[in-house]
């Protein structure tokens, strides 16, 4: 609830102005998102496979090709954007009454925000303890990358990959401990197999470059059910399966479209270059504070931590650590969008990490000066996110 009420101040200083003009309009990626989208609600064509208008009439922040695909996203972004609408009378949908509407745009991103806090509740509890997931969970609700992502706040949508690739990596893991239950392994997974497969056609579909979370379910299935390997691949080869088929409907299953778009798809766009540069490091530093402000001490704290103390160096703490790590290093490797949704993908996965730390150094016999400390920089972040939301302004 607190989460929520705060993404719903941020969304409603951006829609408080009462025209659809100015400052306080729809940025050019959200409009052609509400309007692609809605197009293809109503046999407009496909959104981004082409798009229906001609690829030099396209603002600069809508990502194209030069033939008016776009490389990086599916419809759903569009279709999750526009489908709120369909319950409008198409005559109320004028700029005179945008205040109103508008706020349906955000529902569907609100609903996933809150969803991944739920899931990171759930995931931090089972692998940290009650401890760790209070912890966790605090962290993500006072979080002002997040809140902002989830309010669609002057920013893109990533918050769906973020959801998207944090459920396909944990329900893998969850998938594989399943496979030591002396049951029908694939028929038993029959509902994990449809989670595993939603998840990655989430996180593909809203970003092609998170395809990279596919292999790497895979690689987790195997490594945490190392004796029922051929079962693990079954039910990921079925997820995929899964996943293609919902990603395909994106395309309303207009099959030469859908291979026409899978072509013209960048599901790497990775350069290496972009480490060699300082300032990278400085903008991935800087956007890891903003994700959570307390992090600038609880992160530099726990990996110490987790590098001097081996009982800190377990499954639970070394999986979300993983993960993170890459995420991160492929955020500094695209330098264009997709880079943005892989930094606050890895979120988080970095407070699972920071919370299991943290939550097993509650647990030595200094754990009241943990408590304390803990608690305290917490309540700062609290305190900060909340006066920095105090203060945005209208429109």
């Amino acid at each position: 609830m607190a989460f929520l009420a705060q993404a719903l101040w941020l969304v409603h200083s951006e829609l408080n102005a009462p025209a659809l003009t100015g400052p306080d309009a729809p940025s050019a990626s959200e409009l052609a998102r509400i309007v692609f989208g809605w197009r293809q609600f109503h046999d407009g064509g496909i959104a981004g496979a082409p798009f229906s208008d001609p690829p030099n009439a396209l603002s600069a922040q809508v990502t194209h090709d030069a033939n008016g695909f776009d490389p990086q996203h599916s419809p759903l972004l569009s279709l999750l954007t526009a489908a709120p609408l369909l319950v409008v009378p198409q005559r109320l949908l004028i700029p005179e009454y945008s205040q109103y509407w508008r706020w349906l745009l955000r529902l569907p991103f609100l609903a996933c925000g809150l969803a991944l806090g739920a899931s990171l509740w759930y995931v931090s509890r089972r692998l940290c303890g009650n401890t760790g997931g209070f912890l966790a969970l605090t962290l993500y609700c006072f979080s002002p990358s997040m809140i902002q992502s989830s309010a669609l706040w002057h920013t893109e949508p990533e918050v769906l990959a973020a959801w998207g690739s944090f459920g396909a990596i944990f329900t893998a893991i969850a998938v594989a401990h399943t496979l030591y239950a002396p049951r029908e392994v694939v028929l038993w997974n029959w509902r994990r197999i449809v989670l595993l497969g939603v998840s990655l056609a989430i996180a593909v579909g809203s970003q092609f470059s998170m395809i990279v979370v596919v292999p790497l379910a895979l690689a987790f299935m195997l490594y945490v059910a190392p004796i029922r390997r051929a079962a693990a691949l079954t039910i990921w080869t079925a997820a995929c399966v899964v996943a293609l088929a919902l990603l395909f409907a994106t395309y309303f299953f207009h099959l030469h479209t859908f291979f026409a778009a899978m072509q013209h798809a960048s599901f790497w766009g990775a350069t290496w270059r972009s480490f060699t540069v300082l300032a990278v490091y400085r903008e991935v530093a800087r956007e890891i504070l903003r994700a959570c402000p307390a992090l600038a001490l609880l992160l530099p704290a726990a990996v110490t931590t987790y590098i001097i103390w081996p009982r800190t160096r377990y499954f639970g703490n070394t999986a979300p650590a993983l993960v993170a790590v890459l995420f991160i290093a492929l955020g500094m490797a695209h330098p264009d969008q997709a880079g943005a949704g892989f930094l606050l993908a890895s979120v988080p996965f970095i407070l699972i990490f920071v919370a299991g730390v943290a939550a097993d150094l509650m647990e030595t016999p200094q754990s009241q000066l943990v408590k304390a400390t803990v608690w305290a920089l917490i309540a700062a972040d609290i305190l900060w996110t909340l006066l920095k939301l105090s203060q945005v302004p209208t429109g």
